[in-house]
């Protein structure tokens, strides 16, 4: 297992005593990882921090308030890939079957496309597959850097090091794409209810037969990042 995918995965999730626990282990795996620069482990340890020692209400007010609350700063990837498309539907069904012919069930109520839910899955995969899903990515996770650090979010390293574990460098023109999508103010009700109302997202079969791989299912991400040379399996 990659621990420090499966430590972002944790750090990603809705925050709860348990993971509060966890904390001084997941910040040991973070600072031991020789793929993350020093200024990159350096910059994650006021999150870790955070995490282990705020107030948990706190904690779950401002995640609800940052990540469930914007829709460009989800945490659900097709979110930034399909949008309101139809094709997320399909799109999610066909993760999911990816998921479970890899012998991964999910162990929650969020979608497949749930970031840590794919960090988790990833987490179990050999090392080159997950820095080639991790690179189709990483033009979104630069731009939810950039967003976080506007809000001078302590999750915006989060993101900065995922870029770092992908070995790749993500698109400029894909990044500002994104970004000119105009940000919504969580407080603003209103404003939030009429971005996120959408049309429904629809599960059904596959209308092009079979189960594509992750990389597949993440196609407009790799149109949008052309691939860029990984380093070779560990």
């Amino acid at each position: 297992m990659d621990r420090s995918l499966k430590a972002f995965s944790l750090i990603l999730s809705y925050p709860t005593r348990d993971l509060q626990a966890a904390m001084p282990e997941i910040g040991g795996v973070l600072a031991a990882d020789s793929r993350l620069t020093a200024a990159t482990r350096r910059a994650l340890r006021p999150l870790i921090e955070e995490i282990a020692q705020s107030d948990i209400y706190d904690l779950e007010e401002r995640f609800v308030m940052l990540f469930d609350r914007s829709r460009t700063i989800s945490l659900n990837l097709f979110e930034h890939v399909h949008g309101e498309s139809r094709d997320r539907g399909g799109a999610m069904v066909s993760l999911m079957e990816t998921y479970r012919e890899a012998g991964f069930e999910p162990m929650t109520s969020e979608l497949p496309d749930h970031l840590p839910v794919l960090l988790e899955f990833l987490s179990t995969r050999p090392a080159a597959e997950a820095r080639d899903i991790l690179a189709d990515a990483a033009h979104i996770f630069q731009a939810l850097a950039a967003r976080l650090e506007r809000r001078e979010s302590l999750y915006a390293p989060v993101f900065a090091a995922l870029s770092q574990l992908s070995g790749a460098t993500a698109n400029a023109e894909a990044v500002a794409e994104l970004l000119e999508e105009p940000e919504t103010d969580s407080n603003d009700l209103d404003a939030l209810d009429a971005v996120w109302e959408e049309s429904e997202v629809v599960f059904g079969p596959d209308p092009n037969a079979g189960c594509p791989q992750v990389r597949d299912m993440l196609s407009r991400m790799e149109s949008s990042n052309p691939q860029t040379p990984h380093p070779a399996a560990e």
